[in-house]
């Protein structure tokens, strides 16, 4: 990455992803706190919980490495920042998975990821890594 605006992208991608992973700590606090509060969690809410917080690291040194000029993480951070959102929109929609309280933590956390995805696919960034 050379240009100060590809610099900036990549500072805003890596702040949306530490957001998604802000949102995740959120939604593992309150299920934590439900289950202390004698309220009804399942291991459903726990596992998917516990394996989002787990990514945030993963998507942050992918976005770091593409900042770097890495095409491979580039469209790893793409390719994820894409399927993830549909993904946990999709399974929350499932009638009786999970509670709405659940979902919607959950949707509004991967609003950071969709914002990653748009901001992948900009002109700009799409020049600075071409497909071969």
């Amino acid at each position: 990455m050379a240009t100060t605006t590809d610099r900036d992208t990549f500072t805003t991608v890596k702040k949306c992803i530490v957001l998604f992973g802000a949102g995740g700590a959120v939604v593992l606090g309150t299920v934590a706190v439900m289950a202390a509060t004698g309220h009804a969690t399942t291991p459903f809410m726990w596992i998917r919980g516990v394996i989002f917080l787990a990514i945030v690291p993963f998507l942050h040194r992918l976005a770091t490495r593409a900042a770097g000029g890495s095409a491979k993480a580039f469209d790893r951070v793409r390719t994820l920042s894409t399927v993830m959102p549909i993904a946990i929109i999709g399974v929350d929609l499932v009638p009786g998975l999970c509670p709405a309280w659940y979902a919607v933590l959950q949707g509004l956390s991967a609003l950071a990821l969709v914002a990653v995805a748009v901001l992948t696919r900009t002109s700009a960034l799409a020049a600075a890594f071409p497909k071969p």
